[in-house]
């Protein structure tokens, strides 16, 4: 994946409504591209479905964890942006201290969520990292 498939996963994050003819125009691109784009996605199975987001507190079978990550270098830019590609992390956040990023996660399954942090370890210029599975919200 290059930075223009990352910024295509990316806005289709933020509203999987968007039409083919929106996300040419926000990522600077013919329609063509785009739907090429996304159909090579989609046989590569990087994208496997379009949903709609629900409130954290209404979805009861989602497993959902924190991943710390230590960058090397400044190549911060760089690891962003191929963090913001992966289809389970749903928020990504600056952080300071002993981790650089903290991401938060969401998998279907223990399975699917341990294929995300393999993909996610294997990211160029990702020097540690540590993750937490949610297990319960006290409010």
């Amino acid at each position: 994946m290059d930075s223009t498939d990352q910024a295509l996963i990316s806005l289709l994050r933020q509203n999987a409504r968007y039409t083919v003819a929106d996300l040419a125009k926000k990522l600077g691109v013919s329609r063509g591209t785009i739907r090429n784009r996304m159909l090579r996605l989609e046989d590569a199975s990087v994208i496997v479905g379009y949903t709609v987001q629900l409130r954290p507190d209404t979805q009861t079978q989602t497993i959902r964890a924190w991943m710390s990550i230590a960058i090397e270098g400044n190549m911060s830019r760089q690891v962003i942006a191929s963090l913001l590609g992966e289809p389970c992390i749903v928020a990504l956040h600056d952080t300071n201290g002993r981790w650089d990023l903290l991401a938060e996660l969401e998998a279907s399954t223990l399975a699917d969520l341990g294929q995300a942090l393999e993909r996610i370890r294997l990211i160029r210029n990702i020097s540690n990292s540590e993750t937490s599975i949610h297990l319960k919200s006290y409010r």
